[in-house]
């Protein structure tokens, strides 16, 4: 109990003297001349140019494919350039009409859609190894047997990209109707669900046999050489050839910053040790001019096959 007693004691007496302790040794007062002052200057923040792939691809493949271009224009132009993902084609036209997307790589009938009405302006446009357009393929599993020629689709399942997508379905929707095809002869026209990855979806879809036919781009099939057995594929059709994938400003886009960037694009040669990498990573030979009135051959398709690119 005594013991007890002397702890609660001692104790008392710590905490007594701890704020004495604290007055022993107090802080110097500073004293602060609010005559002097400082003007503090703000940096203007750096524009930041966002730059968009339409997402006919996975996310990661369309940064692999784009990212090392990004970094090229970045340093080429001294613009603060940034790649964004929209996860669908609808997404990555609103964002263009918002301005969320600055230059925009898309298919020619996004752009078409998108100049129509947000007033996006075609600027630069590419090459591809098949030359500076590019066509949809109709492709079908090697073993099914019940699909010979094209007439052989009626009646059929049909896969395709999306409903916006130029060489994954309006091209071919307007191969089918120039043989006498319509859309309500198939028996099912699906599109490939979920966000990105599209393209490939549709080959995994033809090859797994749920589906009967597919449409793509041409090019998509050497793109998924590590991811299926292409020897399941057969290529049943190939559309008409139209003019290649493009690059748009968004209205209002500043235009020394476009001037900039087409000129950067425009420098890049396949001759260029430091280019090649970036072309070659991009699936492009070049990059070339390009003008709103180039794509009027898909304005004509569109209005071929009844498609309203105002919605």
């Amino acid at each position: 109990m005594r013991f007890t007693v002397r702890i609660l004691l001692l104790l008392t007496l710590i905490a007594l003297a701890l704020p004495l302790a604290g007055c022993e040794d107090p802080e110097p007062v500073k004293r602060i001349d609010l005559t002097k002052r400082e003007e503090i200057t703000f940096r203007p923040r750096q524009v930041e140019v966002t730059y968009a792939y339409l997402p006919q691809y996975s996310h990661s493949l369309s940064y692999q494919r784009h990212n090392l271009l990004v970094e090229y224009l970045s340093e080429a132009t001294g613009l603060t350039m940034r790649q964004v993902f929209p996860d669908t084609f609808d997404e990555h036209m609103n964002m263009v009409d918002q301005g969320q997307i600055d230059i925009s790589f898309s298919n020619p009938f996004i752009y078409v859609k998108m100049a129509h009405r947000g007033g996006a302006q075609a600027f630069a446009r590419i090459v591809e190894d098949s030359g500076k357009n590019f066509r949809g393929q109709i492709i079908v599993r090697q073993g099914n047997e019940s699909i010979g020629t094209l007439a052989d689709v009626r009646g059929k399942r049909w896969l395709a990209v999306d409903p916006s997508s130029a060489g994954g379905f309006l091209f071919p929707l307007g191969h089918f109707i120039e043989h006498g095809i319509q859309r309500k002869d198939f028996a099912e026209v699906a599109f490939a669900p979920g966000p990105g990855g599209k393209q490939e979806k549709v080959v995994l879809g033809v090859a797994s046999g749920q589906y009967d036919v597919g449409s793509i781009r041409e090019g998509t099939l050497a793109l998924m050489a590590d991811k299926v057995d292409l020897s399941q594929i057969r290529v049943l059709a190939e559309t008409r050839w139209y003019p290649g994938w493009v690059y748009s400003a968004r209205k209002g886009l500043n235009q020394e910053i476009v001037r900039k960037i087409k000129s950067a694009m425009l420098a890049l040669s396949q001759d260029n040790p430091r280019h090649l990498p970036i072309l070659e990573n991009a699936g492009f030979t070049a990059i070339i001019p390009s003008q709103d009135s180039d794509f009027d051959p898909v304005r004509l398709l569109a209005a071929s096959i009844g498609l309203d690119v105002g919605k």
